[in-house]
């Protein structure tokens, strides 16, 4: 599925409520709003909060990558907008990619978000290459790619609840 067939409206709209609900531990604490990632806080907190304080900023950001006007008009802003998001990429995925090898939500959802941290991390590194080295078309397709793996954030919020409301356990779904 492109980008294209899902409306940019919903995208947006879904990945600023997502990256806003995603920092509710910033008023709330994480005990009482994410009590079942508590034990990362706890053992790896450097590695806990980077991912949970910079993917939200990734995705918040993400949408406006691919606003044309934006892109054409302000190209500089565009560029600026694009290197926090490459950095805050960096700073989540490498997060991620630790809480990853050492969940407790079982070897499945370990290994599916090990495996999401790596891609995220490589295709915006690469995205990040290729706009360095003025290959801008190329450069527009992988970043499609590592929009699309922070937009597994949405998703995920998405199919979880869905799931469980189907009866399936946590670790399943």
């Amino acid at each position: 599925m492109s980008l294209s067939v899902i409306p940019k409206s919903l995208v947006l709209v879904l990945s600023l409520l997502v990256a806003l609900v995603s920092w509710r531990f910033i008023v709330l604490g994480v005990e009482a709003s994410m009590a079942f990632m508590l034990y990362h806080a706890e053992q790896r907190p450097l590695m806990f909060f980077a991912h949970v304080g910079f993917a939200p900023l990734a995705l918040l950001l993400m949408p406006f990558q691919f606003w044309t006007g934006l892109r054409l008009r302000h190209p500089h802003i565009h560029r600026w907008i694009g290197r926090l998001s490459a950095l805050a990429i960096l700073i989540s995925g490498i997060g991620g990619l630790v809480l990853a090898l050492r969940t407790d939500a079982g070897p499945v959802a370990g290994l599916g978000f090990g495996l999401l941290a790596l891609a995220w991390l490589g295709t915006t590194g690469r995205g990040v290459w290729l706009a360095r080295a003025r290959r801008i078309s190329e450069h527009r397709i992988w970043m499609i790619r590592s929009a699309a793996l922070t937009f597994a954030a949405v998703m995920l919020r998405l199919y979880l609840p869905l799931s469980q409301g189907m009866g399936w356990p946590f670790d399943i779904s």
